[in-house]
């Protein structure tokens, strides 16, 4: 029997990206309210599956892979703007390193350090223990839509973002249970995140803030 099954309940598919932080970007409140549905999506206009590992690749990048029942739906993927555009493509790439470390594609969390830093990394490291602690993993489907860049700097930017996390769950990993419950208006979540380039070229996510149930992502 699972001892925390109000954490099974209550994790987002998205993980690390579902942590409400502070405006610093330091403070975990996951624990604090469970969430009413994992992640999940419709797969709306303009949507894609996960960017293709030939519009983020360069050498030394980990190859994420997730498994089967997961998938991850990432719109507005080409701005026209390739500063942009790499700005998008490498948060993509952290959403799906965050759920490969959970679901245990990428158990050492090679992905999950190369598109965190700082207090993010930190943070999303957290979360993933979450998960380990509680015998859980995730599955499903989750869009991410509305997504906007604003350069901030040469090596800064900010990317806000909606989440529909309808239809994705969590699965206790060893009776493989979905833990299935109706979506709600909290099902929709905003994101506003802050993303860094560092030497490599890189832009690697800093900072990150949710408002779950916000009304400019409600359908």
């Amino acid at each position: 029997m699972n001892p925390r099954p109000t954490l099974l309940a209550a994790i987002a598919l998205t993980a690390a990206a579902a942590l409400s932080l502070s405006a610093c970007g330091s403070d975990d409140s996951s624990k604090n309210k469970a969430n009413d549905k994992i992640a999940g999506a419709d797969t709306g206009e303009k949507a894609s599956a996960s960017p293709s590992r030939s519009a983020t690749s360069a050498a030394g990048r980990p190859k994420i892979e997730l498994p089967s029942d997961l998938k991850l739906v990432f719109e507005d993927t080409e701005t026209g703007d390739p500063v942009k555009d790499a700005v998008l493509a490498d948060s993509a790439e952290r959403m799906r390193a965050v759920d490969a470390a959970i679901t245990g594609t990428d158990p050492k969390g090679s992905a999950l350090a190369y598109y965190n830093t700082g207090k993010a990394l930190g943070a999303a490291l957290s979360w993933v223990d979450q998960f380990k602690e509680a015998g859980a993993t995730i599955t499903g489907e989750a869009r991410y839509y509305d997504r906007v860049v604003t350069l901030k700097s040469k090596t800064s930017a900010v990317l806000t973002f909606c989440a529909d996390e309808s239809k994705g769950y969590s699965k206790d990993k060893k009776t493989n249970k979905i833990a299935k419950t109706p979506a709600t208006k909290n099902s929709y979540v905003l994101y506003n995140t802050r993303l860094d380039k560092n030497a490599e070229g890189v832009w690697q996510t800093s900072q990150i803030i949710s408002a779950r149930g916000a009304a400019q992502c409600q359908p």
